[in-house]
């Protein structure tokens, strides 16, 4: 496959320039199969990391638990036969290195990484109206020109700032889960303090609580938790994985979520059934370990009184987790309905407050104050510590796209675009920027379905689009404002038939102080999202401008 070659048209501002086809920004899931996809169409593409190899999240978070919560067989890509049969997954949920393993197994079985610059972080992308190519600039001087940019950034890659006062002060050590250090920590006679009761310090706060010879849970908000269920997989069930992969890939591909490995969507009502169906569906589910929680039942994110039940199921369980009544009834959420925020998957999460070395503190009725040189003072009473780990979470699903200088058709900010919220056509396409494209953005499912496929499908997407402008003879498409308008009050209109506004999250924004609060992900299922943009190129892109 051939474009117009960007150099046919420089300008005296992008004259000497290297010029590419496409530029990928990002080298986790999306990066890398973006980069595969371009280099089989023959394209010259350039991908920008700011980390030091590839994996993305993968890359970054590699503090101790840190797991995936889907099932390897199922957080992996399936665009290549003889990749997923000959790949060997050693756990029924890889954790962090083994995850990074694979990528780099990927990567290398390519040839991509030569295509790949590493701890380079891109901090403009501006288009030329002339000749309608991007110009591209990173923090290490590089200034590149390409037709087409894939932000292939990541949802979470943007960790929020420490916001409480004082940290240049503490006299021990400060630690983040979304930059852990390379060598291993040593908790051992140290006083640990973690901040933070999110899905990262889920998992790590039962392995910091091993080693430590204290640790302090500092909670804010209680957040509901599935055990794992994670341990090896043996050969027998390697064989039989490997065996019904293409039926499994068919299945996930035509559900909302992506994950039926091991137990499938169930699409009766909570509230069609007796309550003994329910506790037994539920029972069944916990025991499977996961996040298979999502896929039982249709009605519990929509139905106050369906999500009831299962609020109240998981409430028990926590309750019988916890020995201590008082410890118990904080670390049970009370205010929120079940999946309204991120459920998390952990081992022996709720089990480690039961340890004598292990006290759990909450910071909703008393805040935090200061970090001080001893530690951390919380209302009147300062905390001693000797470490102290941040997983205070991340400036989700926009942060990252909008810490970059983006300047569209006719000098258009990208942050001006995005001033009141993110619009963009199907969460992929925003208007006035033109062949510049995001994966698994706001205003898709995003984090809702399974994101290795979800990326997976908005990379092939995108290169649909590009194929498109190369059979009629195009330079760029990009989306039309009405129809991208549309789009974004489709994505409101259904969130609000939702109960995933009865809480405070990331999903909605309202982690980060000023941030617009709107629903983030699309939450009408990734089926009838993916026919709506199979609707779209099919049609021939009616709801874009292709010139």
């Amino acid at each position: 496959m051939t474009t117009p070659s960007a150099g046919a048209h420089a300008t005296s501002a992008n004259r000497g320039l290297t010029a590419y086809d496409a530029v990928v920004v990002g080298a986790g899931f999306a990066g890398i199969y973006a980069m595969y996809r371009l280099r089989k169409e023959g394209l010259k593409a350039i991908c920008y990391e700011a980390g030091e190899g590839v994996g993305g999240t993968w890359y970054w978070n590699r503090y101790p638990g840190a797991a995936c919560d889907f099932e390897s067989v199922e957080y992996s890509y399936s665009f290549d036969e003889q990749l997923q049969q000959e790949w060997k997954w050693s756990t029924r949920m890889a954790r962090q290195p083994e995850i990074k393993a694979y990528l780099d197994h990927v990567t290398d079985r390519y040839d991509l990484r030569r295509d790949m610059r590493f701890s380079t972080r891109v901090t403009a992308a501006h288009f030329d109206d002339a000749t309608s190519l991007w110009t591209v600039s990173t923090d290490r001087g590089d200034r590149v020109t390409a037709r087409h940019v894939v932000m292939a950034t990541g949802c979470l890659s943007t960790p929020k700032p420490i916001e409480y006062p004082g940290a240049d002060s503490f006299k021990g050590e400060i630690l983040r889960t979304a930059f852990w250090p390379k060598e291993p920590v040593d908790f051992a006679g140290k006083r640990v303090g973690v901040i933070g009761t999110g899905s990262s310090a889920i998992q790590a706060i039962p392995i910091i609580a091993e080693q430590a010879r204290h640790l302090t849970v500092f909670q804010r908000t209680p957040n509901f938790s599935i055990p794992a269920g994670n341990g090896p997989l043996t050969e027998e069930q390697d064989r039989l994985q490997k065996q019904a992969y293409a039926d499994l890939r068919r299945r996930e591909w035509d559900s909302d979520v992506g994950i039926c490995a091991k137990l499938a969507p169930d699409t009766r009502k909570a509230l069609d059934c007796t309550p003994e169906e329910r506790e037994a569906e539920y029972e069944k589910r916990w025991a499977a370990g996961g996040l298979y929680f999502y896929c039982s039942f249709v009605d519990l994110l929509v139905d106050k009184e369906a999500n009831r039940t299962i609020t109240e199921f998981a409430q028990r369980k926590i309750r019988a987790k916890v020995k201590d009544p008082k410890v118990a009834e904080l670390l049970v959420p009370k205010d929120y309905p079940f999946g309204a925020k991120r459920i998390c998957a952990d081992t022996g999460y709720y089990e480690t407050f039961n340890r004598d070395n292990v006290t759990l503190v909450d910071v909703k009725s008393t805040p935090i104050r200061e970090i001080v040189p001893e530690g951390l003072k919380v209302g009147d009473q300062v905390h001693e510590l000797d470490m102290l780990v941040f997983a205070t979470g991340f400036d989700a699903m926009t942060g990252t796209l909008l810490n970059i200088d983006i300047v569209g058709r006719g000098g258009k900010r990208f942050k001006d675009h995005w001033g009141d919220g993110p619009r963009s056509l199907y969460g992929i396409m925003p208007s006035g920027f033109p062949n510049l494209y995001i994966t698994t953005g706001p205003g898709s499912p995003s984090v809702l379905y399974n994101m290795v496929l979800g990326n997976e499908y908005h990379v092939d997407w995108i290169m649909g689009c590009i194929r498109h402008l190369e059979r009629h003879g195009s330079t760029t498409i990009e989306a039309k404002p009405e129809p991208e308008m549309q789009w974004r009050e489709t994505v409101n209109a259904i969130g609000k038939m939702t109960l995933f506004g009865e809480a405070s999250s990331w999903y909605m924004g309202d982690n980060v102080p000023g941030k617009p609060r709107v629903i983030l992900p699309y939450l009408g299922g990734f089926r009838s999202y993916k026919k709506i943009c199979d609707d779209e190129a099919a049609s021939g892109y009616p709801n874009c401008v292709v010139a």
